[in-house]
C-alpha cells in the first residue's frame, strides 16, 4: 500500500473562519454524580438506570424512518451541500433543540437495553481550583466511537452479538453518552456516519463540526458502508470562535501515510483566550510501533508551528497558544510515540495521569475487547493538554472490570470497545494578568 502513498507531501490546509453570532448559553451539564452531586459549571441529573419501570412504552424507531414526530429522526437528514464547504459555519446558525428532550429520546429508544456503566467525576486534589465566574471550565470529550462498517463487517468482536451492534439502536447509545456529559469540544475518531449523523444533529445542538476522512479506510472495504471513517472535532458555538482550521495528513519517513488529523484554534468568547485542539488516530496494531512514532513526531511539529507566536503577522498577535490533543493513538505508554508527546518542548501532560496516586501512572486501560486472536485489554486513548497554561479541574473515571462485564467491548450496555474520556481544564491566568 505504501507505493501508492508516494506522492509530494500534503501541506496543512488551513481555513480562516470568523463566526459572527452567538449561540445560547449552554444549559446545565448532565453528568454522574462526583463529590457533592454535581460537577464543575452545573448541577447534575443523573441517569435513570435503564430496565427500572418507566411509562414509556413507544417502539424502537431507527433515526431517519417512522414517525416524523421523533426529534432525532427530523434532525439527522443528510445535507447534500455540507461536503462542499465542511468547515464553514453557515451564515445563520441551524435551530437549536432542547438536550434534555433529545437525552429523553435517546433513553426512551434504549428502555430495552442495559445502562452504561456508572462513572463518576474525579476532581484531582493537587491545589487550588484555577476555575471561576469568570474563567469556567472547558470540558473536552475524546472518544473512538468505533465506525460502524468495522464494528459489523471487519473487527470481529467474537463476544458481542451483531444484534447489539445495530446501527439503529448503537447510535442512540453514542448521543446518550454526549449528551450526558454536554462536552464544549468533542474529539471523536473512527466516524463513518459524519454527513447523514453526526454533523445535523450536532449543529442542531449548538456545535460546529469538521470532519476528515482517512485516504484508504478499512470502511470502504465492507460491502454497504457508509463511506470512509475519519476523525470528527466538534465545539460549542456559544464557548468559542473558530480562528483557523488545519486539515493534517500525517507523514513518516518523508512519506504521507493513511492516518489523519485536524487542528482549530478558537477564540473562548468567554474568557478572551486562545486554544488550539487537535484529534488524530494514529496507526493500529502490533508491529508498527516506528510509523506512529514517525506519526507523533509529524503531527507534533505541525502543531509546533500551529501555536507558535511565530511565523506570521496574525500568529504574533495570538502568541504562544495553549494546546489539546486528543485521540486514540493505538500506543501504550510503552511507546516511543508516548515518550514524544511527554517530552515534546509543547510542554505536554497527560490528563489521566492525574486519577493515579502518584500523578504520574496512566489508566490500566481506555479499551478491552476479545477478538478471535485473543483478548486485549490496552491503554490507548489520550487527552495531551498544555499544563503550563491549563489546570485539570475534574476527569471521567475509568469503569471497573465488573462494570465492563465477561463479554468486554462492545456490548449491549455499550456502544464502542473504546471509553470516553472526559476532562474540565480551566485556564491558568498568565503572567502579565498578575503583574
Amino acid at each position: 500500500m505504501f507505493n501508492t502513498l508516494v506522492s509530494p507531501r500534503m501541506q496543512m490546509i488551513c481555513v480562516s473562519s470568523l463566526e459572527g453570532q452567538t449561540g445560547r448559553t449552554p444549559g446545565p451539564r448532565c453528568c454522574h454524580a462526583g463529590p457533592g452531586g454535581g460537577g464543575p459549571g452545573g448541577t447534575c441529573g443523573q441517569l435513570k438506570p435503564r430496565g427500572a419501570a418507566s411509562t414509556v412504552s413507544a417502539p424502537v424507531c431507527p433515526m431517519g424512518s417512522g414517525s416524523s414526530s421523533r426529534l432525532f429522526g427530523t434532525m439527522a437528514q443528510p445535507d447534500p451541500y455540507t461536503k462542499e464547504s465542511p468547515d464553514q459555519d453557515s451564515e445563520q446558525d441551524p435551530a437549536e433543540v432542547d438536550p434534555d428532550q433529545l437525552l429523553r429520546e435517546c433513553q426512551q429508544v434504549l428502555q430495552r437495553r442495559p445502562a452504561r456503566p456508572h462513572r463518576d467525576l474525579v476532581y484531582p486534589r493537587l491545589g487550588a481550583a484555577c476555575s471561576h465566574k469568570h474563567n469556567p471550565v472547558v470540558r473536552i470529550m475524546q472518544w473512538n466511537i468505533l465506525a460502524q462498517a468495522l464494528g459489523e463487517g471487519k473487527d470481529g468482536f467474537v463476544r458481542c452479538p451483531l444484534e447489539a451492534l445495530s446501527w439503529p439502536e448503537r447510535k442512540y447509545q453514542i448521543l446518550e453518552e454526549i449528551l450526558s456529559y454536554r462536552p464544549d469540544i468533542l474529539c471523536l475518531q473512527e466516524v463513518d456516519h459524519y454527513y447523514d449523523t453526526f454533523q445535523p444533529i450536532m449543529a442542531r445542538l449548538g456545535y460546529h463540526g469538521s470532519f476528515l476522512p482517512k485516504p484508504w479506510s478499512p470502511c470502504l472495504d465492507v460491502e454497504h458502508n457508509n463511506g470512509p471513517d475519519g476523525c470528527a472535532l466538534f465545539y460549542r458555538r456559544s464557548r468559542f470562535s473558530l480562528h483557523a482550521t488545519a486539515h493534517l495528513r500525517l507523514s513518516a519517513m518523508m512519506l504521507p501515510t493513511n492516518q489523519v488529523a485536524i487542528a482549530q484554534t478558537l477564540h473562548c468568547r468567554v474568557t478572551g483566550r486562545w486554544l488550539c485542539v487537535a484529534v488524530t488516530h494514529l496507526k493500529a496494531r502490533s508491529g508498527w510501533e516506528r510509523l506512529r512514532s514517525a506519526q507523533g513526531a509529524d503531527l507534533l511539529q505541525s502543531l509546533q508551528s500551529i501555536t507558535s507566536h511565530s511565523g506570521g503577522p496574525t500568529r504574533a498577535v495570538l502568541g504562544a497558544v495553549p494546546l489539546v490533543v486528543c485521540g486514540d493513538f493505538n500506543a501504550e505508554p510503552s511507546e516511543d510515540v508516548y515518550r514524544r508527546f511527554s517530552s515534546s518542548p509543547l510542554g505536554l501532560s497527560s490528563a489521566y495521569k492525574l486519577l493515579s496516586c502518584d500523578g504520574q501512572t496512566e489508566p490500566a486501560y481506555t479499551t478491552w475487547k476479545i477478538r478471535p486472536t485473543g483478548e486485549s485489554c490496552s491503554t490507548l486513548d489520550y487527552i495531551w493538554y498544555s499544563h503550563d497554561a491549563l489546570s485539570v479541574e475534574a476527569l471521567l473515571d475509568i469503569p471497573s472490570e465488573e462494570q465492563i462485564g465477561p463479554d468486554r467491548l462492545p456490548s449491549y450496555h455499550y456502544p464502542s470497545d473504546h471509553l470516553s474520556l472526559l476532562c474540565d481544564v480551566s485556564f491558568r491566568e498568565e503572567p502579565h494578568r498578575l503583574l
